[in-house]
């Protein structure tokens, strides 16, 4: 039986949610949209198929101790912390190692902490399926998105139209992936969308842990080489100064454009089961219940004339009047007032900021 382990990405800021989402309480460890947290709902919905026992968790210092009291069931060895961040493909790379420990043909799945899946049983299908794809073959797979609209807050995966000539997988549902394209503006978008050969990149992947180290090796060397000295050191007392010392020598690089982009044979299934990576305010807004005016009201909000508008308080009262298009987060020691369609550029609050070192507010 294949065995199968989970590495759930959890160590960003998630600085699009500000001002909801700080260094010591980010979006993944939040209530967003229903009960319980963002990576609280993405363990769950693992459940029926992957054991406790082979969930791993990424994440930072700072946050460990959140992660930790939020997933009692994941074991407290599974909980890997990363010196600093350094983007996906070292992340990526240090989790695979620990799963090479429990098992050197393990396929990891490879999810964020933080995206809404709504449709779990399709999920679970389309996850299967890859697993089995990438057990069998040791091709790096990923999981893309039909586009519904032309998101520029998306990075894209091009699929090659073919017949199964030259892909085994395609009478499955399965097809080769062409490129990975940044994220857009509106014109590349929408032309992205009317090709019909584009879908989201969804950020989630599947591969064997041997052939994802395989591929770093193959295109990021000075990666590997430096990976392999904490892998030579896990399990033993010189493991923390080890892990330390890579990280202080390593760039950051994205897995796409490190790995994904520069490997041959990668596969991308195509995936409709309600997915969201809730990226910003204006995507909480299109998910989120409103009522006969449009507005999404949470918290003591008292709304005259208002319409098409997010309003979220923690504690204060927060009234409108005549206004619309708006999004409002109020966090008692913090206000984000933002016109609807704006709320990506609120990561450019959170760099401001950085700046200013107002880290009190970070």
């Amino acid at each position: 039986m294949t065995k199968v382990c989970a590495v759930i990405m959890a160590g960003g800021v998630g600085t699009r949610f500000w001002p909801r989402s700080r260094e010591r309480s980010p979006k993944q460890l939040l209530e967003i949209l229903g009960k319980g947290t963002m990576i609280q709902n993405t363990v769950k919905r693992l459940d029926k198929f992957i054991d406790p026992e082979n969930v791993f968790i990424v994440t930072n210092k700072i946050q460990k101790g959140l992660v930790a009291k939020q997933l009692p069931n994941v074991r407290e060895e599974n909980i890997v912390v990363e010196p600093v961040g350094r983007n996906t493909a070292p992340c990526i790379g240090l989790a695979a190692l620990h799963v090479l420990r429990i098992d050197p043909s393990a396929v990891m799945l490879v999810l964020p902490a933080d995206h809404l899946i709504q449709d779990v049983v399709e999920f679970q299908r389309v996850i299967e399926l890859a697993v089995e794809i990438a057990h069998g073959s040791g091709n790096l797979m990923t999981i893309g998105i039909h586009p519904t609209h032309p998101e520029t807050g998306y990075g894209y995966i091009q699929m090659y139209n073919e017949d199964g000539k030259h892909n085994p997988y395609f009478s499955k549902g399965v097809y080769k992936v062409k490129t990975f394209a940044e994220k857009p503006n509106l014109q590349v978008a929408e032309r992205f969308l009317a090709s019909g050969d584009f879908l989201w990149n969804s950020g989630m992947f599947v591969w064997r842990a041997d052939a994802i180290l395989r591929s770093i090796k193959q295109c990021l060397p000075d990666l590997h080489s430096e990976l392999m000295k904490i892998g030579t050191a896990i399990g033993t007392p010189q493991y923390q100064s080890t892990l330390e010392m890579v990280y202080g020598v390593i760039r950051g690089i994205s897995v796409d454009y490190g790995v994904m982009e520069k490997s041959e044979d990668v596969f991308v299934i195509p995936g409709q089961f309600g997915w969201s990576d809730i990226g910003s305010w204006d995507e909480v807004y299109r998910i989120a219940g409103k009522d006969d005016r449009g507005n999404s009201i949470n918290g003591r909000v008292i709304h005259r004339d208002t319409n098409n508008s997010f309003v979220y308080s923690e504690n204060r009262v927060i009234a409108t009047i005549g206004v619309s298009d708006l999004i409002i987060v109020d966090t008692g020691d913090a206000l984000l007032v933002c016109k609807r369609g704006r709320s990506q550029d609120v990561k450019e609050i959170s760099d401001y900021l950085k700046r200013k070192q107002m880290n009190e507010y970070l």
